[in-house]
């Protein structure tokens, strides 16, 4: 659908817009401009810098996306409406909450300055209010939507989540990221109505023009998904100009050429841009004739009249939304609209002279010199400021803390387990144990909840869905999971895309914060693909979202299925994501220890995320030995969650075997054949390399922390060479000889795997028992 602004001659323009809220829209426009270009001429030309290093900012960027953001803010958006803004836009952010009252004049020479504004929006660091972290191209753009599924699911489950829409502002180069598109044809995404995404089609990337006119294809896709799609194309004025003599040839002149030309006519002086404009074919004489009567500043501003900078046609779009699905609404505009730089193909980070900031400030209106300035109050835009600021103040959640989790639900799992089975388990007991906590908990797979042993907790908690569907297969004697849809389920399935699973994670991780509802959201996918998703997670967790990632089943004890779904990095991905807590939990009490541990960290200000690694290998669970006296058992748990524990102690041991996860029989059977050779070793068993790590670097003063468990696990009477080993890379648990300052051999995986037996492959990488024994006699030898 094609939005167009056509002028008329009396007091509102075409689309019922009062002509006066036009001009004063405008001069505030023409502010916010002004400031966001100063905030980051400021950071490069006027603060001092005595590094000499570039400090960069995206004026021509941020310039592009004014208008945009000056019709919703200061005309359209309410206060449950939410905004993700693209990153390089984030000095306009910060000007329009310095006119809305929301950020102190101080801060607006701090962009990109340590403790001043980020360089993109951030909800954590920046001062002033941010709705979305953005600057992982893509991930924020897409945050809005999930953000739309997890406010439904609170506001369902718990109400008071309010309304609103959700906005994304993107850059057109950032639809070139595959997590729009996974996004975009998500199932559960075709009827969210509230989802708003406005396009700045500058038609420019970072290095040049963007040669080919791709606006109908992109058009096509978002139409093929269900998405509404409203087109911005020209303003008024151009608009005016096409009903007059020669002006469909102009409309098909300008429509049919390359975005590079169009371009290179910005750049054009009157004289040029008479000779050019018109074309070589048929066009010419009719377009020559209609420009002609135009003098050069008429000329100038029809050719860049977009609609993506007209007011009026974008208040109209916005009137114009579809509230049954998803909008997206395809503004054209100018890369550097208003600057010195408009159009120019290197402009992403091009910085303005002093002489093109004056420039600027004499045609803005604004002073150089004295940047700030502010409306006078009573003015109409002053006037304007307040009423916006007003309309959009929103009252703080009250602050709701989670429920208690349990710590130890009191079951010692006896028999064969494995600690995939462990997570659905728990997950069922705390229906039972902690009905409140439980309720709170909300799992999210990508078409992998019955393999990741999840089908228990489904049966009982039931699948989310918006409106309540009918399950077909509820009286077939032989369906074991029941899939039953409905709002008050607590399970989410997505599609198979796993970045839209932690995408999803993130968000629902964040709802403490945005409506005041914790929530304890577990995601769980296969722990190879625990790549392809940590930087959504990884962003998710930046911008406040708290949530558990579990990854299973793991490694190359995943033998059959070869190579292609053996993780080998996870592990020490784990230790290096800030805000996390990683675990790698050997046994099924160990996995409930940390599972619940990790819920206990949820849902609030001071809360982390957690990364479990699970695996699928049965393991005999009596080789746990926990202990049966209650202080023992609960000194056990302090130090599971601690991040280590010690499983066999020798008498005056000479070798020490670390050991993570799965390998806990090829440990413990290799201590036993070093004993039968006169090698007494003690076995401990790591369930967290980072919190160890942590600890180690508190004790080193380093950072703050808690640091006893070392002296727990590893205190110096007992040192000794170590051998550490884990179905992952070696380098995760290395750091383990510097707690005492020992001769260290790591075991683990470097190499892609085989499929076969377990212990085939366990063979194939040198974490076999034998492969224990050797290197322990190699340190004692």
């Amino acid at each position: 659908m094609i939005v167009n602004a056509v002028s008329s001659a009396g007091s509102r323009d075409a689309d019922g817009v009062d002509e006066g809220v036009l001009r004063t829209l405008g001069e505030v426009e023409r502010r916010v401009l002004w400031l966001s270009t100063a905030i980051i001429d400021q950071a490069n030309r006027v603060r001092p810098n005595p590094e000499g290093l570039k400090v960069g900012g995206h004026q021509a960027s941020s310039a592009s996306m004014v208008s945009i953001m000056t019709s919703l803010w200061f005309h359209h958006l309410g206060a449950h409406d939410r905004v993700s803004v693209k990153p390089h836009a984030s000095p306009v952010l910060h000007a329009v909450n310095y006119l809305l009252g929301e950020l102190d004049e101080s801060y607006l020479s701090t962009l990109r300055s340590f403790g001043g504004l980020q360089s993109y929006p951030s909800r954590s660091k920046d001062p002033d209010p941010v709705d979305y972290s953005t600057g992982s191209v893509g991930i924020g753009a897409t945050a809005p939507v999930w953000a739309a599924i997890a406010r439904r699911y609170v506001d369902g489950r718990f109400g008071q989540a309010g309304r609103g829409r959700q906005f994304s502002l993107l850059g057109d180069a950032e639809l070139d990221e595959g997590a729009i598109w996974e996004t975009v044809q998500d199932p559960m995404v075709a009827g969210l109505g509230e989802v708003v995404w406005i396009v700045d089609l500058n038609r420019q990337s970072l290095d040049r023009v963007v040669p080919h006119q791709a606006a109908d294809r992109l058009q096509g896709m978002f139409d093929a998904a269900g998405w509404q799609v409203l087109t911005l194309k020209y303003g008024r004025l151009l608009e005016e100009l096409f009903t007059r003599p020669g002006g469909e040839a102009l409309r098909v002149r300008i429509d049919s050429m390359g975005n590079p030309e169009y371009q290179r006519l910005l750049r054009c002086s009157p004289a040029e841009l008479r000779d050019r404009l018109p074309g070589t074919g048929s066009t010419r004489e009719p377009i020559a004739a209609l420009i002609a009567p135009l003098d050069d500043t008429e000329l100038r501003a029809a050719l860049r009249n977009l609609g993506g900078h007209d007011l009026g046609a974008l208040l109209h779009a916005y009137d114009s939304i579809d509230d049954t699905r998803p909008t997206v609404i395809f503004a054209y505009t100018l890369k550097g609209y208003q600057l010195a730089n408009e159009g120019h193909p290197q402009n992403h980070s091009s910085l303005l002279t002093e002489n093109q900031m004056r420039d600027l400030a004499d045609r803005l209106g604004a002073d150089l010199d004295s940047p700030w300035g502010r409306f006078p109050k009573e003015s109409a835009a002053g006037l304007l400021c307040a009423r916006a600021a007003e309309r959009l103040r929103r009252q703080d959640p009250p602050a709701l803390r989670p429920p208690t989790v349990p710590t130890d639900i009191g079951r010692t799992p006896a028999g064969t387990a494995n600690t995939q089975q462990a997570l659905g388990r728990v997950l069922l007991d705390l229906t039972r144990q902690a009905p409140e906590a439980a309720a709170r908990i909300v799992t999210v797979s990508p078409d992998v909840s019955s393999s990741t042993n999840l089908g228990g907790w489904i049966n009982k908690a039931g699948i989310w869905s918006v409106a309540e569907r009918t399950d077909w297969f509820a009286d077939d004697a032989e369906t074991i999971l029941h899939w039953r849809e409905r709002p008050t389920g607590q399970h989410v399935e997505l599609g198979i895309a796993e970045t839209n699973l932690v995408s999803l994670l993130g968000e629902l991780g964040a709802t403490w914060s945005r409506w005041g509802q914790p929530l304890l959201p577990i995601g769980v996918m296969y722990d190879p693909f625990v790549n392809r998703a940590l930087e959504p997670w990884s962003f998710g967790i930046y911008a406040g979202g708290q949530s558990i990632l579990v990854g299973t089943p793991s490694g190359v004890t995943l033998a059959p299925e070869g190579g292609a779904h053996q993780s080998i990095t996870t592990p020490s991905l784990g230790i290096e994501q800030p805000g996390c807590t990683t675990y790698e939990p050997a046994f099924a009490l160990d996995t409930e220890w940390c599972l619940l541990a990790s819920l206990n960290q949820l849902g609030k200000p001071d809360g982390t995320s957690a990364y479990l690694r699970l695996s699928t290998r049965p393991v005999d669970q009596t080789l746990a030995a926990v202990p049966t006296d209650p202080a023992a058992r609960e000194r056990r748990r302090r130090q599971v969650v601690a991040g280590a524990y010690p499983l066999l102690r020798r008498e005056a041991p000479a070798v020490t075997i670390a050991v993570m996860g799965a390998l806990v029989p090829e440990a413990l059977a290799a201590a036993g054949r070093l004993a039968a050779l006169g090698i007494p070793a003690d076995v401990v068993c790591v369930t967290s390399p980072d919190l160890l790590f942590r600890a180690l670097q508190a004790r080193r003063g380093l950072t703050e922390g808690p640091h006893g468990i070392l002296d727990q696990v590893f205190p110096a009477d007992r040192a000794t060479p170590l051998v550490t080993v884990l179905d992952g890379h070696p380098h995760t648990l290395a750091f383990l000889g510097t707690i005492n300052n020992t001769p260290v051999t790591t075991l683990g995986v470097t190499r892609f795997g085989q499929s076969g037996t377990i212990q085939d492959v366990y063979r194939h990488h040198h974490i076999d028992t034998d492969s224990i024994v050797t290197a322990a006699l190699d340190l004692t030898s």
